[in-house]
């Protein structure tokens, strides 16, 4: 009889998953809370507390949260207006207490009605941004923090200035060992997983953060090719225990009064609600086995692990894509992985700080650029052209929105143009009009109405009776229409009342009988129980 999985079935997947993803996200922890203008201790808390706290409550199993790029602009704002970090720590706890209404209400299921184009967009965007904005850090450029990914970045320059500025700043140390890194990965990735299970145990990532630790430590007197300190990971140093619990800073609790606390509290709540179930959409189409996240259990999660956050003075919380990315890609299996990472990082924390600081940005953004490639490789956008360009359209406007401007935006760019399309479409497909039959002098047409006919169809339908040749002929089938509004029954009628001048005979033809020449067209669908429940909804 075959063993029952449980959730430490995996483990040999999720062990080397989460020790990825805890590469992924040591630097973006940090360089979020430096994008946010919050303490840097912050961002690790945040990821610690997403890790662990969300990844036990959470119902994804490849999702990871942790501190998000889509907020650093509210948090960055929201502690100059709140007066000072600690008031902003009770928006926090007020915004996860609001996420976890936001669930309880079953909000979630705004998270299955985005289009897939929108999401395949948004995942090909995140990807070119981190390719874009890694490109920098492994070049050894780093004066924009890990984890900005908005077009407009907090050093004064853009995704695009930044680059440029790059290479003309290259660091021959960082850029070195990030080649050597690269390479490595690349290798690792094509040829050698498929040459000995050695090489799939042992993780890539794991292989070049050691290497680059040694590098350093190697080169560091060397003042052509040593690294110095601004191009490495810097992770909070306590000095003692006291110093160390000093780090935490707890919310001033008599700022709830405040009505601009309640004002923020409302808009974390719902940006990190929607970025969350955003993300949970795409990483339920990353998943192989094609598991489905439920949003309601997902958004008390993540309120729950921004309450927790709140109250021990982390920054918000959401499940972000380039941490579930990796976790994917990496072979993560189950939320093991997840909690795992967040293990790693309040370990690592609390007992390697010092090694931790010895790792090469360069070499994380090697790990990077890989995450960024498998998440926008060439093959999309051609498969995403040859689906026609009702997809097409949403899936590029999305991910160029994203790239010159930040993941909300982008997104909800994208959301507007897939909807445009659904009515164009919408506008397009509710009826069909043919010619049957031109014997005894009279033009015979037919039109079929769909079987949902809105009044975003009025114009359509309008336009094509208005069309119709005087001494005609008119057949209108609703036999298979289910939903008829009822401002396309007012147009009916008034086309009735023409029809009789033009010399237009009408024949309607339902699922209840044929009636020829109605004198009113409303009174012939109140007279009948089955036509009148196509609109009395909306009458």
């Amino acid at each position: 009889m075959k063993a029952t999985p449980t959730l430490f079935s995996h483990w040999k997947s999720d062990l080397p998953a989460s020790i990825v993803v805890f590469f992924v996200a040591l630097p973006l922890c940090l360089g979020i809370a430096l994008a946010s203008g919050a303490p840097l201790f912050s961002g690790l808390i945040a990821g610690i507390i997403g890790g662990i706290v969300v990844g036990c409550l959470s119902g994804s199993n490849v999702g990871v949260s942790g501190p998000a790029a889509g907020l650093a602009a509210i948090v960055l704002t929201a502690i100059g207006t709140l007066g000072g970090f600690e008031n902003f720590l009770v928006a926090v706890v007020l915004g996860g207490a609001i996420q976890v209404v936001f669930g309880i209400l079953r909000a979630g299921v705004i998270g299955y009605y985005f289009p897939s184009s929108v999401i395949k967009g948004m995942l090909t965007g995140i990807g070119l941004i981190i390719i874009l904005k890694q490109i920098p850090h492994f070049l050894g450029y780093d004066k924009d923090p890990e984890g900005d990914f908005a077009f407009s970045q907090v050093d004064g320059g853009t995704t695009f200035s930044g680059i440029s500025t790059a290479f003309d700043s290259v660091s021959l140390g960082a850029s070195t060992i990030a080649i050597i890194s690269l390479a490595i990965l690349l290798l690792w990735d094509l040829k050698l997983t498929k040459m000995g299970k050695i090489f799939q145990v042992i993780q890539s990532p794991l292989v070049v953060v050691v290497l680059g630790i040694v590098y350093h430590s190697l080169t560091a007197e060397s003042a052509k090719w040593g690294i110095s300190a601004e191009h490495l990971v810097s992770v909070p140093m306590p000095t003692d225990v006291s110093s160390f619990f000093a780090q935490f800073t707890l919310p001033n609790f008599s700022a709830i009064t405040n009505p601009q606390v309640w004002v923020v509290a409302f808009t974390i709540a719902l940006v990190a609600s929607l970025e969350t179930l955003l993300c949970a959409e795409a990483t339920d189409k990353m998943d192989p086995d094609k598991r489905v996240t439920p949003t309601n259990r997902e958004l008390i999660a993540q309120g729950t692990g921004n309450i927790f956050s709140g109250l021990i003075g982390g920054i918000p919380i959401t499940q972000v894509i380039v941490r579930s990315s990796a976790n994917i890609q990496s072979g993560g299996k189950t939320k093991i992985s997840a909690i795992l990472h967040g293990v790693f990082l309040l370990i690592s924390v609390v007992t390697i700080p010092a090694l931790l600081n010895e790792i090469p940005l360069s070499v994380l953004a090697a790990i990077l650029l890989i995450v960024g490639y498998k998440l926008a490789k060439p093959a999309l956008f051609l498969n995403m052209y040859k689906m026609g360009w009702k997809q097409f359209l949403p899936f590029v406007v999305t991910v160029l929105g994203i790239i010159f401007t930040d993941l909300l935006v982008g997104v909800g760019i994208g959301l507007i143009v897939g909807v445009v399309v659904i009515l164009i479409k919408s506008y397009q497909n509710s009826h069909f009009l043919h010619m049957e039959d031109k014997s005894n002098e009279k033009a015979k047409l037919k039109m079929t109405l769909a079987e949902e006919v809105t009044f975003l169809n009025k114009g359509a339908i309008l336009n094509q009776l208005d069309k119709l040749p005087n001494d005609s002929y008119l057949e209108l089938d609703i036999q298979k229409t289910r939903y008829l509004d009822y401002d396309i029954v007012e147009i009916l009628e008034d086309f009735s009342e023409k029809a009789r001048n033009r010399n237009i005979d009408i024949k309607i033809i339902s699922e209840r009988g044929i009636i020829e020449n109605p004198e009113s067209i409303i009174r012939f669908f109140e007279l009948r129980p089955k036509e009148k429940n196509l609109f009395k909804h909306r009458s």
